[in-house]
């Protein structure tokens, strides 16, 4: 099968589970207030289990992450889920360029695995440690967690990294936690699901350009 053809496939199929599920909410009913009731009898341990799967998902890049931004984003509300995930991505996302940095690649492949480690190659090739804007750039993208394993192995200082880090997240990463905060709120304006959407499809667009680029001999 094309490999746009199932990408396609893939984005539909996830649409359709969204779409399906906003149906099924809206027909046979919830109260997303009584959710985020039940989760703040959970306390501490709520939080502290939706930083930890996301920060797993990141260090661990097979692990898709998006599902637990989403989630942080209904179970908690907009404000804490923010801080819950800036909190999971710049933590992560630093230790992989720092874990990077300090056992080099053979050790980063051992974790990841060859076939990922191919990918962690071809961004570290990139020229990131000569431009800020395409460190950022690409830290905006779907694979950041690869970018920050690939920054590790350049000459790219950490200081540099952080702030492209501190720039690209609050931008990139906010759009899912959005998502999952506005969708079934009741009495909300749709405008910062709408941006948040626009936000999502632009990030997209961005990743697939680089792909392409990173793609190419």
């Amino acid at each position: 099968m094309n490999k746009t053809v199932r990408k396609g496939l893939q984005f539909l199929l996830v649409v359709g589970v969204v779409a399906l599920s906003v149906w099924l909410v809206q027909r046979y009913g919830f109260d997303v207030e009584v959710l985020r009731d039940r989760v703040r009898e959970l306390g501490f341990w709520a939080p502290l289990a939706i930083f930890a799967l996301r920060f797993v998902s990141i260090l661990i890049p097979i692990i898709p992450g998006t599902a637990f931004a989403i989630a942080a984003g209904l179970s908690f509300g907009l404000g804490p889920a923010l801080i819950v995930i800036f909190l999971a991505d710049f933590i992560s996302c630093s230790l992989c360029f720092l874990l990077s940095r300090r056992y080099g690649r053979d050790w980063v492949e051992r974790l990841i695995g060859k076939r990922f480690m191919d990918r962690v190659d071809r961004l570290s090739q990139q020229h990131l440690e000569q431009n800020f804007a395409l460190l950022t750039a690409f830290l905006m993208t779907g694979f950041f967690d690869f970018v920050s394993y690939g920054a590790g192995l350049t000459r790219t200082s950490f200081l540099r990294f952080v702030a492209a880090l501190l720039i690209s997240i609050p931008l990139a990463h906010s759009p899912a936690v959005i998502f999952g905060a506005k969708l079934l709120e009741k009495g909300q304006s749709n405008l910062l699901l709408i941006a948040a959407i626009a936000v999502a499809f632009a990030i997209a667009i961005l990743t697939g350009t680089l792909q392409r680029k990173n793609a190419q001999p």
